[in-house]
């Protein structure tokens, strides 16, 4: 496709290249958290609020302070987890198991993403930022548990989060991946920048209704996103039309 691009409309879907660019992939990557559900489900916000709650209590701050140090950790040092572990030297196993204490009830089984995700060919991973169990649980929730191969999560990087190159490197070593046949699909355009570099198709989620606001942010800014290959709204009409695009 050339010219403008085109940022997907219903029914639409790719808005830079043709979907025939998945040919050939053997390994599908998922980020979790806004990728597998929809950002709609707001399970993410009840992550951050008891992050601000960690850091409330950990520091002895005040509710509109901690939530003002939790955002000067995350930019300063990727994860509100690392930053804590670097000025605070707290249990990292301590703040995973608090911030993920959540409710699930929110998320309802998604038998077409199920579907779509086990139409794929070859093997498929989530690798996200999250812990495991809490990865589990919103597999579980949402009914696709079984599509996975296994599940990469923060403790498996070591700690290190997302986007950082080392964590990606570790994937693909644990994995035996081959970029060049891999896809990645992800809420952050930063996190897809290394999959990029690495020759995976990379695909962007963007939250339901924010077609217009995305599209006027790339008009303004020309290109900002040169290493996103693929937007859309909605990941199982996505992956249909990928399958689609096979026949």
């Amino acid at each position: 496709m050339t010219g403008k691009r085109q940022l997907p409309v219903e029914g639409q879907h790719a808005h830079r290249q043709d979907l025939r660019t998945f040919m050939g992939v053997e390994a599908w990557v998922f980020d979790l958290d806004n990728t597998l559900y929809p950002h709609e489900a707001d399970l993410f916000s009840q992550i951050d609020e008891q992050i601000a709650l960690y850091v409330q209590k950990t520091l002895d701050l005040n509710r509109s302070d901690a939530m003002a140090h939790q955002k000067a950790l995350y930019h300063e040092y990727g994860t509100t987890l690392r930053g804590l572990m670097t000025t605070q030297n707290i249990d990292p196993d301590d703040y995973l198991a608090f911030v993920h204490d959540i409710d699930y009830s929110g998320l309802e089984p998604n038998p077409e993403l199920g579907k779509a995700i086990e139409a794929l060919p070859g093997k498929k991973f989530i690798f996200t930022n999250g812990d495991r169990p809490h990865a589990e649980r919103t597999a579980a929730a949402l009914g696709i548990s079984d599509h996975f191969e296994d599940i990469f999560d923060i403790v498996s990087a070591d700690l290190i989060p997302k986007p950082n190159r080392e964590t990606y490197d570790k994937f693909i070593d644990i994995t035996g991946i081959s970029p060049a046949r891999a896809a990645m699909f992800e809420d952050l355009p930063k996190n897809l920048k290394v999959p990029h570099q690495l020759g995976m198709r990379s695909t962007l989620i963007i939250p339901k209704g924010s077609r217009q606001v995305f599209q006027e942010s790339w008009d303004l800014e020309g290109d900002p996103y040169p290493h996103v290959d693929f937007v859309t709204e909605e990941l199982t009409g996505f992956l249909k039309a990928v399958m689609g695009a096979f026949r």
